[in-house]
């Protein structure tokens, strides 16, 4: 099994940062993709970003230049950068991962970490 635990969420005024991470921990042979998607209230989940084992990334297009996501494989750690907030990043953010665990490859979720950007 394996478990992804997100931390660095919380209330911040609009155009503040927040850095968020998720680590993985269990029985992980090799992360693959490791992402940040969000959910804000009566709102599908999208894709905030997303990066390799080898450190290629994919952004949100209305995301880039604000959010930076980056990894360590030492540690199985994600972490998104959030700069420049706004009220619309308002939202549950959830770390993905496609770990090799066993007994085979699978995604994994974290529970969510809340994001609130309010004056």
């Amino acid at each position: 099994q394996v478990q992804l635990v997100e931390s660095g969420g919380g209330l911040v005024q609009p155009g503040g940062s927040l850095r968020l991470s998720c680590a993985a921990s269990g029985t992980i042979f090799k992360i693959y993709t490791m992402g940040w998607y969000r959910q804000a209230p009566g709102k599908q989940r999208e894709l905030v970003a997303q990066i390799t084992s080898g450190n290629n990334t994919n952004y949100a297009d209305s995301l880039k230049g604000r959010f930076t996501i980056s990894r360590d494989n030492a540690k199985n750690t994600v972490y998104l950068q959030m700069n420049s907030l706004k009220p619309e990043d308002t939202a549950v953010y959830l770390c993905n991962a496609h770990v090799a665990s066993w007994p085979g490859n699978n995604d994994y979720w974290g529970q969510g970490t809340q994001v609130t950007v309010s004056s």
